[in-house]
């Protein structure tokens, strides 16, 4: 953000897949709580988490992610919070953390991003979309094949990089400024607390850490 040499920021991943999401092992949580205390949760998941997303879409300058294979659950607070998004024609988008008895992942952007009765699909089945539904919901703005991905972002950035940098960051300010008056952020920190409602009675029923070996499972299911 603070080097005038940089125009647009380019956001991708290197392997098989662009993001499995939160880390569900459950074996080493040294870098969270590794048992369920409602205030420690609430505060590293609002840092580590939610205000992590909402800095990246407050950068200033437009960002572009690159999305390859699969992208779970946290990997959408990944891409959401980027301006454009550029989809393998691989790529399948999910957030099956309803399986925790949560009603989303910490950035609660799936109706801005799919549209309220997609978004209610995605969350009550667990299913993917792809990146062709992606890209008819208006979620992900191209798709190309895997072995194009990295070319046609860069592609796209060299373009964007040739306008001037101040139209740009104004362009990206009255986007965002028109979905914050239409309620986004509003709306994704109130959500935030229905999250750790849904972490606090998960608690409840599973008396521990909620629920994570069922997420485990079905996550490892589907990246194998």
């Amino acid at each position: 953000d603070h080097d005038p040499a940089v125009k647009v920021i380019v956001f991708k991943s290197n392997g098989k897949h662009f993001s499995a999401g939160h880390d569900m092992s459950g074996a080493d949580r040294s870098t969270g709580p590794t048992e369920y205390h409602a205030d420690t949760l609430y505060d590293w998941e609002s840092r580590n988490y939610l205000h992590y997303a909402k800095s990246w879409r407050q950068v200033p300058k437009p960002s572009i992610a690159a999305v390859q294979g699969k992208c779970i659950a946290a990997g959408l607070m990944l891409c959401w919070p980027c301006d454009l998004i550029v989809a393998a024609d691989n790529a399948e988008f999910s957030d099956p953390v309803l399986a925790m008895g949560i009603c989303g992942v910490e950035l609660h952007a799936h109706t801005w991003e799919l549209g309220p009765r997609k978004a209610k699909e995605l969350l009550f089945t667990g299913d993917a979309i792809t990146a062709r539904q992606a890209e008819q919901l208006g979620m992900v703005n191209q798709v190309v094949p895997l072995e194009q991905l990295v070319p046609a972002t860069m592609a796209l950035a060299k373009r964007i990089a040739k306008k001037d940098a101040f139209a740009l960051r104004m362009a990206k300010h009255a986007v965002n400024q028109t979905l914050d008056i239409q309620g986004f952020t509003s709306s994704i920190d109130a959500i935030f607390a229905m999250h750790h409602l849904g972490h606090a009675r998960a608690a409840l029923v599973t008396g521990g850490y909620p629920s994570l070996a069922a997420l485990a499972a079905m996550k490892a299911k589907s990246t194998g």
